[in-house]
């Protein structure tokens, strides 16, 4: 009877644990998201207002406070762990379940498993409601220029060079957005390292009207096909044909990346590497930030319950205190490593999981020197 009696005690006290963190995070979250929303509205009210309601609540906040809460998901678990575990220990309920000989490593799985849950969700709404949000909330910040968008950065783009097919390369001087128009274009074809075909045009033109994917139309054009040591010319003044790549492969719009789900994100990081551009860190920081801030929440979780088991007089003031310092920290740590892949300093992958490697290190020491 005592260990039927036992093994139900633990299992309760297991939902106690979760309830109250899971609990505590959606209730700091709400606390938190609500602030943001007002500092937000009084900052933008003068644009906002030249917006309907419908689309300030649908199209707008709707959509901003996803994205809100998973790029301050680790404060948001830090916070929660700290402000819950501080009660518990405040009021002797960690000692009285030691009592029981429940150990501190067992503690930890109810901890764990509320921390599993939050990597889940986070990584769930990073990588599909958050990206489909974005999609309306950067039209919406876009059409009433919300952040300021410097506008002549998506008027075109300058030397564009890709492979488009095996042993095709591609070259423009430079492509308007507005006219769908790339300038003083070649395009080589290579068998191995030697050169059997180059075409030049003064412009070509991407037709999004026609029924057939890729379809270019060059104009003032002339090819030099080489065979050996002949070489035939053929020039006009207009040529259609189909080359394989279009605008969207090498122009970079805005926030783009926050736009895709990351099954998108691998294949266009993918695509655009077999292609030869260099326009993908913002994509891979992307893609890589978006497991790395999950699995934060199990390294914040240990730090947090190891520093706030204790029991301390003055309360949790000093826990608090720790807490909110260590989980500004990585935050801003998080922010800095993402410059190194932005510079090319580091790689993506790197960068994005950096904090977590400098952090796990704190993570296990603390979790070592928490009360037994």
């Amino acid at each position: 009877m005592n260990l039927k009696f036992r093994h139900r005690l633990l299992k309760r006290l297991d939902w106690y644990i979760i309830r109250k963190f899971l609990g505590t995070y959606v209730f700091t979250i709400a606390l938190v998201i609500i602030i943001m929303v007002v500092f937000d509205f009084n900052e933008h009210i003068d644009d906002l207002v030249k917006a309907s309601l419908k689309e300030i609540v649908f199209d707008y906040y709707l959509n901003f406070i996803p994205y809100f809460i998973n790029l301050f998901s680790p404060l948001f678990v830090f916070i929660a762990i700290i402000f819950f575990t501080s009660k518990l220990a405040e009021n002797s309920e960690i000692i009285a379940m030691f009592s029981t000989g429940m150990s501190f490593k067992r503690m930890m799985i109810p901890y764990m498993l509320s921390a599993a849950l939050i990597a889940a969700f986070t990584l769930y709404l990073g990588s599909e409601v958050i990206p489909k949000g974005s999609i309306k909330r950067l039209a919406f910040e876009k059409e009433y220029d919300l952040r300021h968008y410097n506008r002549d950065t998506e008027s075109g783009t300058y030397n564009i060079q890709l492979v488009v097919d095996e042993g095709v390369i591609a070259y423009m001087e430079s492509f308007q957005v507005m006219t769908n128009t790339g300038y003083r274009f070649a395009l080589d074809k290579f068998e191995g390292k030697k050169l059997v075909s180059h075409m030049t045009a003064r412009s070509v033109f991407y037709d999004t009207l026609a029924a057939e994917k890729y379809h270019w139309i060059a104009r003032n054009y002339m090819i030099r096909d080489l065979s050996g040591n002949i070489e035939s010319i053929s020039q006009g003044t207009e040529l259609d044909t189909i080359i394989h790549f279009e605008p969207a492969d090498f122009l970079v719009q805005n926030g783009q990346h926050e736009t895709m789900s990351t099954g998108e994100l691998s294949k266009y990081i993918g695509r655009q590497k077999e292609r030869g551009m260099g326009n993908v860190q913002d994509f891979e920081i992307e893609y890589h930030k978006r497991f790395a801030m999950s699995f934060a929440a199990f390294i914040l979780t240990i730090i947090g319950v190891s520093l706030s088991s204790r029991k301390r007089k003055g309360g949790m003031g000093l826990h608090l205190g720790i807490g909110l310092g260590l989980s500004f920290g990585y935050i801003l740590f998080q922010t800095v490593s993402s410059n190194f892949a932005i510079t090319g300093t580091m790689s993506a992958f790197w960068a994005e999981w950096l904090p977590n490697l400098v952090f796990l290190p704190i993570a296990i020491f603390l979790y070592i020197k928490a009360p037994k």
